[in-house]
């Protein structure tokens, strides 16, 4: 593998356009399946471990969902494409909400629970808006990432103790709690080295697809004209926010709008706080050259979370209706990003 691997990384540097089309979406089912082994691999061990599916669905299966985002970010940071890193954060967090929501909304409507109105989404737009002062100076350093790493870590913990009080109230576990897991790690190991086995797998799966996934797309874009911010918020922010897209339809489709939501909500959470964070730890890296990020694109996600939030807000429920607005607001935003608007 050490003898091939270099000459791939080349092939992957000088990539034709044919071969990044084709790459392309080899590289997102890559990262895809490398998300689910690892979740896999991770619910068995924690499960062997004595751990509740409450408390493996709050932390080890969404942090699975965000496993792409968090594998091309760090990819795209240490090719020293900032655009892509950051881009893919805004991307991947206006797709959940409006591309996302919005297709889910409309095979069937999403009541919105308690929780995510008095918990959740007032936290999502508090680590959104924060963000921006996170990103004031142009800089995403190692004090940055740290301090984001830190809130992450911070809010799970949070989330844990909150969600395991109200377990206790009820003294019970509800069946969305149960369900986040079936569905996101539905072929779970049974021994733990097997499991270790399938971690590591899924970790290289996830090195290998990012590499692919952000090469591919670069290629593609380039050709289409696009910058490499465009790039990020685009192409490979739909293509890492497809773990989020298939559980949510799946979701949906059973009715469980508690994990719809959640996983949509949390994910957005852990985009803000554990992608960033993480891809800045990696390689810190400036956006001095790339305004936009602090400006166009990231009102534009701030303005889809608003939204979503308001309409969550206001009639406890994402509805057909709404969720066809939504689906209007993200070709708008696809629009505004290629330069159409």
């Amino acid at each position: 593998m050490s003898f091939f691997w270099p000459q791939f990384a080349d092939f992957l540097n000088q990539l034709p356009l044919l071969w990044a089309i084709i790459l392309l979406p080899v590289g997102l089912a890559i990262l895809i399946k490398g998300a689910d082994w690892l979740v896999d691999g991770a619910v068995a061990i924690a499960k062997q471990l004595g751990m509740s599916p409450l408390i493996i669905g709050l932390t080890i299966v969404a942090m699975g969902t965000s496993a792409p985002e968090v594998a091309a970010s760090i990819e795209a940071t240490l090719n020293n494409k900032p655009g892509i890193a950051l881009g893919n954060v805004y991307g991947s967090n206006i797709a959940n909400l409006a591309l996302v929501a919005g297709l889910c909304a409309i095979i069937r409507p999403i009541t919105v629970p308690q929780a995510a109105l008095r918990r959740d989404i007032p936290i999502m737009l508090a680590v959104s808006l924060g963000l921006y002062g996170i990103l004031y100076n142009l800089q995403v350093g190692y004090a940055e990432s740290i301090l984001l790493l830190v809130l992450f870590v911070g809010i799970i913990l949070f989330m844990v103790y909150s969600e395991r009080k109200r377990a206790q109230k009820g003294n019970h576990i509800t069946e969305e709690q149960k369900s986040a897991v079936e569905h996101a790690a539905p072929h779970q190991p049974k021994t733990r080295w097997i499991s270790s086995l399938l971690i590591l797998i899924g970790l290289l799966f996830l090195t290998g697809g990012a590499k692919i996934t952000v090469a591919s797309a670069e290629v593609i874009g380039k050709h289409a004209g696009l910058s490499e911010t465009v790039i990020g918020v685009t192409i490979i922010a739909v293509g890492t926010s497809l773990p989020e897209l298939l559980t949510c339809l799946i979701a949906a489709l059973k009715g469980h709008d508690d994990l719809s939501i959640g996983n949509l909500v949390g994910s957005n959470i852990f985009n803000t706080l554990l992608v960033i964070g993480a891809s800045g730890l990696a390689k810190p890296y400036s956006i001095e050259h790339q305004p936009e990020l602090i400006g166009g694109f990231y009102w534009m996600m701030m303005i889809m979370l608003v939204l979503f939030s308001a309409l969550a807000f206001a009639f406890k429920k994402i509805s057909k209706f709404t969720g066809a607005v939504l689906l209007l607001c993200y070709g708008g935003y696809i629009a505004y990003s290629l330069g159409l608007l």
